[in-house]
């Protein structure tokens, strides 16, 4: 393929092949809304915060744009557990802001992705609050998991399965009659009840066997996409079927990573929840155009497949678990490729609102791990994560991530993401190589992951601090200066990574990327336009990276420097050298291009692009 073709037209008499859906190939930027921009003050971020950064979302290249949840909500787990689905959080917006939000990002070429949270609701959820006040008859139980307790009274847990938050995955249910006395429990008629959560008490989880609850969420689809919406991304999609037949299994029974291949845990990735998929599919197909979803689906790769298939696509998180090595971030683009040949397109992930960021990530040196066993040679990545939890346990303290060597490693894998084919999801912030923030006192800190397993985990606060826009500022333009402090402290400093500090400076992370989501525009195309092209290896060993794709190579360099071959560079992650070499051994003397370690390149190859392909490159380049 050449760089940028024309289009080609059928031949007379033939149809011309359908285009390929836009969401396979799009650059998908993540916004975390209580964090992004706050327009009225009160120290959280909003839905018209949003609307008015839209210059800034078209000015970073993005195709389309993902909110995490902004749906009326306790809070218990960030917004994830969601009181009503149809609505918006009153600090948030209101339907009508979203609806103008919507409408602006549609004006600029941006589509629009939800977050929809299925396996529980909120305990504050209408359906939560009757089935709690009904009593143990209520029929609203029925539309959650709940059961009577073990033991004299049913004074124990149903079983011994353990939340992803920490503790027992079972909540007790305290019936009492009017006169307030005792419905269940020992000494009552009746032992005590019982829910499961697999995530915090405030997020009893559905019972997706109940025809209102799968009926319930088609309508939700319906209804946002009604308003515009363009796709969704599908929070903990494997859990929603679940077996509770009895006999439980014991905890110590469970797999709990990597989750079995052949659909056989009890709680997630099971093959019943594909039924209730197919029907979603039959609700986003019926829409014009029709609409897709992303499934969060931590599953073995074998099992991705099936939920590309009912959704559209299925997250592959490889890439944002990889080390900063040549063999981890290599074995990365492997499941990724392999991803797009199985399940039709893949996806690419460095960082979320679930991870430590990305630059301080990349900081560390991996020698300084200690590992807590045998390392899984089947999977060759997650010290720099594991590493990172240690250190925000620490406040920071140990062990030690370099921030120059954060930054300047993300803007190298910045840059691969960018060369490679699929889907490329942004979260807010990595754009400005913003780091983790280590510290936040911790009478601030709102994760329940903190709050329920503070020995072993921080939790994911430090990675959602709100974005700074300016150098100075009461909250660094993250809302107006004489408003409330943001919901989460922004540290002394904040000011640096500042959008505008960022854009005024050509050498800054945010003009990467920039200038390399225009070039990946230009050089493969836009979302959607045509099939993706393969990837070939240039070169790979232990200390480079290199492929190629569509006449572009795109060459990394991990732990030491490497000479470039011979093509024009379109964009580096870090200044290159030059050394003086020769040809073949010879006596001839030449320039040649020394990409530094930690850095990538992107090269037009020499060949077999025409000289009309490369002109057109060079002037797009210079551009």
């Amino acid at each position: 393929m050449t760089v940028n073709p024309q289009p080609v037209p059928p031949p007379t008499g033939t149809a011309a092949p359908p285009a390929r859906q836009w969401w396979k190939d799009a650059v998908v930027y993540q916004v975390y809304p209580r964090s992004f921009a706050d327009s009225d003050g009160n120290g959280v971020g909003d839905l018209a915060g949003v609307t008015s950064r839209v210059p800034y979302l078209a000015a970073l290249g993005v195709d389309a744009v993902w909110l995490s949840p902004f749906y009326p909500s306790a809070l218990a787990d960030g917004g994830y557990d969601v009181d009503d689905h149809r609505e918006v959080a009153p600090e948030i917006g209101t339907l009508e802001d979203f609806d103008r939000m919507v409408a602006a990002l549609h004006a600029a070429g941006i589509k629009v992705m939800v977050d929809i949270v299925p396996n529980h609701t909120s305990d504050r959820h209408q359906w939560f609050r009757a089935a709690l006040a009904g009593g143990p008859d209520a029929p609203e139980r029925a539309l959650y998991h709940i059961r009577p307790g073990a033991g004299p009274g049913g004074s124990e847990p149903p079983n011994d399965w353990r939340s992803m938050f920490g503790g027992s995955a079972w909540e007790r249910i305290d019936d009492v009659g009017p006169d307030g006395a005792p419905l269940t429990g020992p000494g009552a008629p009746r032992p005590w009840q019982w829910y499961l959560h697999i995530f915090a008490p405030e997020q009893p989880d559905l019972n997706w066997d109940h025809p209102a609850v799968r009926e319930d969420f088609l309508d939700i689809l319906r209804f946002w996409c009604d308003r515009g919406v363009d796709g969704f991304r599908v929070d903990a999609a494997p859990g929603m079927a679940k077996d509770l037949s009895e006999p439980y299994r014991p905890v110590a029974e469970i797999p709990w990573w990597p989750l079995p291949d052949d659909g056989s845990h009890p709680l997630f990735d099971r093959d019943e929840v594909h039924d209730i998929y197919r029907q979603w599919r039959t609700v986003l197909d019926s829409c014009s155009p029709p609409r897709f979803a992303v499934a969060e689906a931590g599953v073995v790769a074998s099992r991705r497949p099936a939920y590309a298939a009912s959704l559209g696509q299925a997250f592959n998180f490889q890439m944002q678990d990889a080390d900063w090595t040549a063999r981890s971030v290599g074995w990365a683009i492997d499941a990724g490729v392999a991803d797009e040949a199985a399940c039709g397109s893949t996806t690419w992930v460095l960082g979320c609102h679930d991870t430590p960021r990305v630059t301080s990530r990349y900081g560390f040196d991996l020698a300084d791990d200690v590992p807590p066993g045998d390392p899984d040679p089947a999977y060759p990545a997650g010290i720099a994560q594991r590493m990172a939890r240690r250190w925000i346990s620490a406040d920071g303290a140990a062990p030690v991530s370099d921030p120059i060597r954060g930054e300047r490693r993300a803007r190298a894998a910045a840059m691969i993401v960018m060369a490679l084919p699929g889907a490329m999801y942004l979260y807010q912030g990595d754009e400005l190589g913003l780091p983790e923030v280590p510290d936040i006192p911790e009478d601030r800190l709102q994760d329940p992951i903190a709050h329920r397993m503070r020995e072993e985990e921080k939790g994911r606060d430090g990675c959602r601090v709100p974005l700074p826009w300016t150098a100075a500022g009461s909250s660094f333009g993250f809302g107006p200066d004489d408003g409330a402090e943001p919901h989460l402290p922004q540290p002394a400093g904040w000011g640096e990574h500042a959008v505008e500090v960022e854009e005024a400076d050509p050498d800054s992370i945010l003009h990467v990327y920039r200038e390399g989501l225009r070039l990946r525009r230009e050089v493969w195309g836009a979302a959607g336009s045509a099939e993706a092209e393969r990837l070939q290896w240039v070169r790979r060993d232990e200390r480079v990276l290199a492929f190629s794709r569509g006449g572009v190579q795109c060459w990394t360099a991990f732990d030491a420097d490497v000479e470039l071959p011979d093509g024009e560079v379109l964009l580096a992650s870090a200044p290159l050298g030059l050394v003086e070499s020769s040809a073949d051994g010879g006596a001839v003397g030449r320039a040649v291009n020394v990409l530094p370690s930690d850095a990538t390149a992107w090269l037009l190859a020499p060949a077999p692009l025409s000289a009309a392909a490369r002109t057109s490159a060079r002037r797009r380049a210079a551009q």
